[in-house]
């Protein structure tokens, strides 16, 4: 581990716990589909590890020195894709697992793409926004040679959104050639509209969540109306995946973020929760017909359904025996660790893996590439159902793989993921 000239206030327990669970997952995956040797070599590794140090002026005239980091882990199906995240939680370690995450996500999704994850180590809420737009062009500018369209694409990731996007495409663009500009725009996806961003992008994780719960359901002859839910965290893709599940006639029952947890057992107006913590400073807590619950107290509410939707490690060998619902459908990466999810799974728990369900914002990233690719502007109305066919072939693959082979649906999905690069690699080879 390289973590010696990393902040010594970041947390490496949960980090290192991460890249664990990768490794352990992709290790569990391989012998079962006997992965050549040599492969796995190579994918046990990444690619490109890039860290950079950039100075910024803050608004009172001081200068602060950031990390930023950006881990390239295989690029085998094509460019390097994979969201940024604005964290004191990131570092090298961080971004090494979440890379390795994206490689078998764009891998199941048929997309042709690899992974890469990153960030800076910050909290962003200790910066205004022109110091966050200035730290993002720096990071961008520093980060210039190392991503492009056709080699590494970013996107948002957590605490970053389409604002940042458009001032890491600007910043990308002004530093091409005049006449290669306008055709940099797909450097980064996930931005606003009206920079050439994909209607419905903002829903698309969140909207790939709801599908695969739906497509669970449908698999199990049960209807979703009724179904009582938690969510934890309630940003982007928290937020759209309640929206979509309260519309087919389910309870959100229960919420956490950072700042706490709420409940109540007749259900929680998705749309009035968002608008309340919009006029918080995007917390849920005091919420009007609600009451607090202790964190643990969140996790053992009584459901059906339980949605980790906010950072990595959350679901542990503490908390899992905790949880009543009969399914997990993973919004975040890695929120369920490895000792977590064997307990869940000897109790029969069904678990949605991440590289699954929350694929949905990677093929809207995808749609958005294409988009700016070919000069389009697609509509939000040929947008989701796109989504949807993707999200719903996926879900067929990895649960018909699961069945045949008697498999929990994370360890099926890992299977298909690293058998598609595999085949890459035996067809073309190694060079030299």
């Amino acid at each position: 581990m390289t973590t010696a000239t990393l902040n010594k206030k970041s947390k490496k327990i949960p980090v290192r716990g991460m890249m664990e669970n990768v490794m352990e997952q992709f290790n569990s995956a391989s012998d079962h589909i006997e992965l050549h040797p040599n492969i796995r070599k190579i994918l046990s590794i990444t690619n490109n590890e890039i860290v950079v140090h950039f100075p910024v002026k803050m608004d009172n005239g001081d200068v602060e020195i950031f990390t930023g980091y950006r881990v390239q882990h295989n690029n085998a199906l094509g460019p390097y894709k994979g969201g940024l995240r604005y964290h004191p939680t990131v570092d090298i370690d961080a971004a090494r697992a979440l890379a390795m995450w994206m490689t078998w996500k764009t891998s199941l999704a048929g997309l042709p793409y690899g992974g890469g994850k990153g960030g800076i180590q910050l909290d962003p809420s200790k910066y205004s926004q022109s110091e966050l737009e200035r730290i993002t062009r720096r990071f961008t500018f520093a980060l210039a040679d190392n991503i492009g369209p056709e080699h590494d694409i970013p996107a948002p990731d957590v605490n970053t959104n389409s604002q940042t996007m458009a001032w890491m495409a600007d910043t990308y663009m002004s530093t091409r050639p005049p006449a290669e500009r306008t055709a940099n725009q797909h450097v980064v996806t996930g931005k606003p509209d009206g920079s050439g961003g994909l209607e419905g992008r903002d829903r698309a994780t969140g909207f790939g969540v709801y599908l695969t719960i739906k497509f669970w359901a449908q698999h199990n002859d049960e209807s979703l109306e009724g179904k009582r839910f938690i969510v934890q965290g309630f940003g982007n893709v928290g937020y759209w995946a309640a929206h979509f599940l309260e519309k087919e006639g389910a309870k959100l029952v229960a919420v956490q973020d950072a700042f706490g947890s709420i409940q109540n057992k007749d259900g929680i107006a998705v749309e009035d929760l968002f608008n309340y913590s919009k006029s918080n400073n995007g917390s849920i807590v005091d919420f009007p017909e609600s009451k607090t619950l202790d964190k643990d107290e969140f996790y053992a509410t009584d459901c059906d359904i339980c949605i980790p939707a906010a950072l990595g490690n959350q679901i542990t060998k503490e908390v899992a025996p905790l949880i009543k619902a009969r399914l997990i459908a993973e919004g975040a990466n890695g929120p369920t660790n490895v000792e977590g999810e064997k307990i869940l799974l000897e109790r029969g728990v069904t678990i949605i893996p991440d590289i699954l369900c929350n694929s949905g914002g990677v093929i809207g990233s995808y749609f958005e590439w294409l988009q700016n690719r070919n000069g389009e502007l697609w509509q939000l109305e040929e947008v989701m159902p796109k989504l949807e066919k993707k999200m719903k072939e996926s879900f067929e693959k990895v649960y018909a793989f699961a069945k045949a082979e008697s498999l929990d649906l994370r360890t099926a999905a890992y299977c298909i993921a690293i058998k598609r690069i595999e085949k890459a690699y035996i067809q073309r080879g190694i060079f030299p």
